[in-house]
């Protein structure tokens, strides 16, 4: 029999014990032995919860335990859960999080140490919700050069873009609208802002390069300035706006953002809808795989940390193998990235479009309707920073950029 303790009874916590007591007997049959819960630690109490057995509010019993062979870390934030992790598995404890902030800041640390005393720390939940790309990534396409991730990577954001797509809604009704239906936090900024899909990519980012990187590199802009009117002008050039995280190789360097992008219709990304989530791949062997699914969602993604426990209960004192190191990766300046940029400028067409392809080059002028005393263009393909210093040229006459995703 292996023992496990669950560290957190929230959301993700009770969906992890719902899915291991719904799904005990076929668990149980596919690991070959009996899978079962010790502890759950938690400050509370739950009288009305059959939890109630097994709740504890001294994390001591549990590092102490040597029949606890698993630790379950659904707490979320980074303190006290650092902490926590890191003395399992100093403990010699294999560790299952969907701490996406946990990982992203201490994530190589964590690896070395679970390393060293030859157990295992999975986070497949931190990434893709229940989306399974992690355990892909590490051991399927291990054979390949990952070249591009490019995914829609948090729900709230894409739920919020699709009604502003689809239905014309303004970005406060929208915002209003996912917090009534609980798709959005009463304080969305981890969402909005793109902080929550920066933390991904840079975790992705990692995997596919072997070293560290920061999320705090990454260059990371939410939705927040996403108006009616860009909707608008996607809708007029046949194209849709996602927030997408990518990073991408380019030669030996990579570079990472976070961004809201115009896709496309035969962009596969561009039909990603709601509270879904998908993920983009591109292999050098491989060729173009999607991963496509729920990514956030209390039993979705508790299906994915229940699939890091089997996985450690498999291999308990055999590690799997480290999947980045802690020398850090420095990203490529964003500013010399090559891509397109659609702009939004206020005045008329007639009288600007001449000085504005003078500075641009060739562009592709774009009139959507119902929009007045402004128009659209995009751009030809141009470093970032070339981008910024023509439209530092038209000062406050540019209402809003959007990058175009190739």
């Amino acid at each position: 029999m292996v023992k496990i303790a669950v560290l957190g009874y929230g959301t993700v916590g009770s969906g992890v014990v719902e899915v291991l007591r719904t799904n005990q007997k076929v668990i149980d049959e596919r690991l070959g032995e009996e899978l079962r819960i010790k502890y759950v630690l938690d400050l509370r109490d739950f009288p009305d919860d059959p939890v109630q057995e097994f709740i504890t509010h001294d994390f001591e019993e549990i590092v102490s335990d040597e029949e606890v062979k698993i630790v379950v870390e659904v707490m979320g934030g980074i303190e006290p859960a650092y902490t926590f992790v890191k003395r399992s598995l100093e403990a010699g404890k294999s560790v299952a999080t969907s701490n996406k902030a946990l990982v992203a800041k201490h994530g190589a640390d964590l690896l070395k140490i679970a390393k060293d005393k030859n157990v295992n720390f999975l986070f497949e939940a931190s990434v893709g919700g229940g989306i399974p790309i992690l355990r892909p990534l590490h051991s399927s396409l291990t054979g390949d050069v990952i070249e591009e991730i490019t995914g829609i990577l948090n729900g709230t954001t894409n739920y919020m873009m699709t009604k502003m797509f689809y239905e014309g809604a303004d970005y406060d009704e929208v915002l209003k609208e996912a917090q009534d239906n609980g798709f959005a936090e009463r304080n969305p900024e981890a969402d909005v802002e793109g902080y929550d899909a920066c933390r991904k990519i840079a975790i992705l980012s990692s995997i596919i390069s072997g070293k560290q990187v920061d999320f705090e590199d990454i260059y990371c802009e939410g939705i927040t300035k996403i108006t009616v009117e860009d909707m608008k002008y996607a809708k007029a050039m046949g194209m849709t706006i996602k927030l997408l995280a990518t990073c991408k190789r380019d030669g030996e360097k990579l570079n990472a953002m976070v961004a809201p992008c115009l896709l496309r219709a035969e962009h596969p990304l561009f039909a990603i809808n709601g509270v879904f989530n998908s993920i983009f791949v591109h292999g050098n062997m491989l060729g173009d795989a999607m991963f496509y699914g729920s990514g956030a969602g209390k039993l979705p993604t508790a299906s994915a940390v229940v699939g890091d426990i089997v996985e450690e209960a498999r291999n308990l004192d055999r590690n799997l193998g480290v999947m980045w190191s802690s020398e850090k990766l420095a990203l490529e300046d964003r500013r010399d990235v090559e891509r397109r940029f659609f702009v939004r400028m206020k005045g008329s067409r007639e009288v600007l479009q001449d000085r504005v392809a003078s500075v641009f080059g060739m562009v592709q002028f774009v009139q959507a309707e119902g929009v007045s005393g402004e128009f659209g263009f995009v751009t030809e393909k141009m470093p970032e920073g070339s981008y910024e210093e023509k439209a530092e040229q038209f000062g406050g006459q540019i209402l809003g950029m959007i990058r175009v995703e190739e």
